[in-house]
């Protein structure tokens, strides 16, 4: 009979090192420990979430340098060559002084690495979708991958996962190019797995201490939830980390069902052996998750009526005028070139736009917002609607 995946679920209320640290050391010991590769000279990628542009630990939308400083701990002790990164735009200035982890890995004595500085090699994937992708260096001659995604939502997939996380290990065009490329969820979502199939981590650690709810993972709330997850199944840590906040994982995370489909993972929840803490004893009630489109609730409309509702149901990025710095971001980030940016406002043009949200993503000032059209608004309110007469 083949064993179950374990799923680690440990509380962790603060980023204190000093707590945090035997936290991360009973997750660890839950699922069996560090893989046997993690031993003395083994190379070793830790790849943290560090979305650009550069923001502040206290937003809630990086993984806390804090919580990769007692994971790096653990390490260190095993006698691993441990490097940090993460692929980040950081427009002239020090991304990771802004985050923290400047300070954080000089202190370790850790390499911390840009992975755009040290390069991007051709590797092929066992994809779906992309046949090939260009892969960090750093994390292609690595050992091991450990990886350590930050429990937020996401505009675009719903929510940002470790399988989600592993989307930095390629560059920053290629990433741009990709969200206009494949701009419906589903495409998005297989290509993401296609990369995870060339980057699977031994190892993932999620930071939910403080997660993100609502319009994440840039412009959302920072929510208490005061969890550590730790698998050696990535899959299976999604699937769990998404019934934490309320999501069928296998029904509305892409990544997660696209993964356990190609045998990648386990992602239904029957088959997980959850450790340490119960799912139940910690979910969070009314997570807010983003306004994107409910793949559950499509499935009660008409044929030939899908297209009409997709595209009224999807939220699309409306520019809240009065938060706007003209700061440009959005602009750069925009594949579709849709976003032009005047003295005072961020324009976006409509006929261009994807709805990929990468506007979104990048904004640090909460001008951008996912939204859904006034007719949005009464379709989707219809179909809930007919679901509820028929038992739905």
């Amino acid at each position: 009979m083949t064993e179950k995946p374990r799923v680690a679920i440990v509380r962790a209320t603060k980023y204190d090192i000093a707590a945090l640290q035997p936290a991360i050391q009973q997750s660890l010991e839950l699922i069996g420990g560090l893989p046997p590769s993690v031993r003395p000279g083994a190379k070793v990628f830790v790849k943290i979430n560090h979305l650009p542009p550069p923001s502040p630990p206290d937003r809630g939308i990086i993984t806390h340098p804090v919580f990769t400083a007692a994971v790096l701990e653990i390490l260190k002790a095993t006698g691993a060559d441990i490097t940090v990164g993460d692929d980040i735009e950081e427009d002239g200035g020090d991304g990771f002084a802004v985050s923290g982890y400047r300070e954080v890995c000089a202190r370790l004595g850790v390499k911390l690495v840009n992975l755009r500085e040290t390069g991007f090699i051709p590797v092929k994937t066992v994809g779906r979708i992309l046949p090939e992708i260009y892969l960090a260096r750093a994390v292609k001659e690595a050992d091991v991958i450990i990886n350590l995604p930050k429990l937020k939502t996401h505009s675009l997939t719903l929510f940002t996962g470790g399988i989600k996380n592993l989307y930095g290990v390629i560059p920053a065009g290629m990433r741009r190019r990709f969200h206009g490329d494949y701009a419906r969820p589903e495409d998005f979502c297989q290509m993401l797995v296609d990369i995870f199939t060339a980057a699977t981590p031994q190892i993932t650690l999620m930071d939910g201490i403080m997660a993100m709810e609502g319009e994440g993972p840039g412009s959302g709330t920072m929510r208490p939830l005061g969890v550590i997850l730790t698998s050696r199944d990535t899959v299976a840590l999604d699937a769990v980390a998404a019934r934490l906040i309320g999501i069928p994982p296998r029904e509305e995370v892409l990544t997660t069902a696209f993964a356990a489909a190609r045998g990648l993972g386990t992602g239904d929840l029957n088959q997980i052996e959850v450790v340490g803490e119960k799912i139940s004893n910690l979910a969070a009630r009314d997570f807010r998750l983003p306004a994107a489109v409910s793949r559950k609730v499509l499935r009660s409309v008409p044929g030939p009526l899908v297209k009409f509702s997709v595209r009224q149901i999807s939220p699309r990025p409306v520019v809240k005028r009065k938060n706007c710095t003209a700061c440009r971001a959005c602009e750069k980030a925009c594949p579709a070139g849709a976003i032009k940016v005047n003295d005072k406002n961020a324009e976006i043009e409509y006929t261009k736009c994807v709805r990929c949200m990468c506007c979104h993503e990048v904004c640090r000032y909460q001008a951008i917002t996912p939204r859904r059209p006034f007719l949005g608004h009464l379709v989707y309110g219809a179909i809930r609607g007919v679901q509820k007469i028929i038992g739905k």
